[in-house]
């Protein structure tokens, strides 16, 4: 794991930029999708990434994330202006990879491991993944999960460093992320595997949903990048079998679509700057 602490005040900041140097990882707790995560490079950038993740969340961000997400944590958070809790990471040179997990009693009993291709932004959630069999992350996920005892669905996110290869542990969240739902096979079929756990039925796995290695997140990498050519090239996680749900999830992008002026602009002035280019 990179070295962490917990940074409660300016002093502890100090502290670790002192000791650490930069590049150097802040995360707020609380926080999903890289939103709350800042790589800084210098002691001003430090200090201004502490002040924005320990300050109360916005009230503008919190009554759009609960009328478009239907998630009114931020709004609770707002009205007692509580003030996220900060970690400091050291930063590890090298891409991104996850695991994820079905788990019952301390025992892993299904797994998928993938590198990121392609993320939303910088710090944003994957868009493209690819499966790996990758010894480190199996080997930390089993530990962790026996060591704690899990149950359920449990997500673990590594760094893969440049140099060494090897996977650093930099975070578990306790829940199923968005590769949980991919069946591709004996041992990488979460939902059978927990299923089975649960009511002490034969474990049936669903046949694999492709033989391809890449796989594109729906909606997350149509959103990014209509063109891309991970869509056709890769596995795209579009549900078909499902049209109501394609629907509806259609729909709540085009609404957050309307909530993004910058997008919007972006997208209406796209073809003016293709033509000039």
């Amino acid at each position: 794991m990179p070295r962490t602490r917990a940074i409660e005040q300016p002093a502890d900041l100090r502290a670790w930029t002192s000791t650490e140097g930069f590049p150097t990882v802040f995360k707020a707790n609380g926080t999903t999708g890289g939103d709350g995560v800042r790589v800084v490079r210098s002691q001003e950038e430090a200090d201004a990434a502490y002040r924005a993740l320990h300050a109360p969340p916005l009230l503008a961000r919190a009554i759009k994330r609960a009328v478009l997400g239907e998630d009114r944590t931020l709004v609770r958070a707002w009205l007692r202006r509580q003030r996220p809790g900060v970690s400091a990471q050291s930063f590890v040179p090298g891409h991104e990879s996850t695991t994820l997990v079905a788990c019952w009693e301390g025992k892993v009993l299904a797994a998928l491991h993938f590198e990121v291709l392609q993320k939303r932004s910088a710090s944003g959630p994957a868009t493209v993944l690819r499966w790996i069999d990758n010894a480190d992350m199996k080997m930390a996920a089993e530990k962790m999960v026996a060591r704690l005892g899990l149950s359920g669905l449990q997500g673990f996110d590594f760094m893969l460093d440049t140099n060494t290869g090897n996977a650093y542990l930099i975070e578990i969240n306790p829940r199923a992320t968005q590769v949980g739902h991919l069946t591709l096979g004996a041992g990488r079929d979460l939902p059978a595997a927990l299923f089975a756990a649960v009511t002490g039925k034969a474990l049936q796995p669903a046949p694999a949903i492709t033989d391809k290695d890449t796989i594109a997140i729906f909606p997350s990498e149509w959103v990014r990048d209509p063109n891309s050519l991970y869509l056709t090239q890769g596995y795209h996680d579009v549900p078909w079998s499902q049209p109501a749900l394609l629907l509806d999830t259609i729909e709540k992008r085009n609404a957050k679509r309307a909530w993004n002026p910058r997008e919007r602009f972006s997208e209406l002035f796209a073809p003016a700057r293709s033509n000039r280019a």
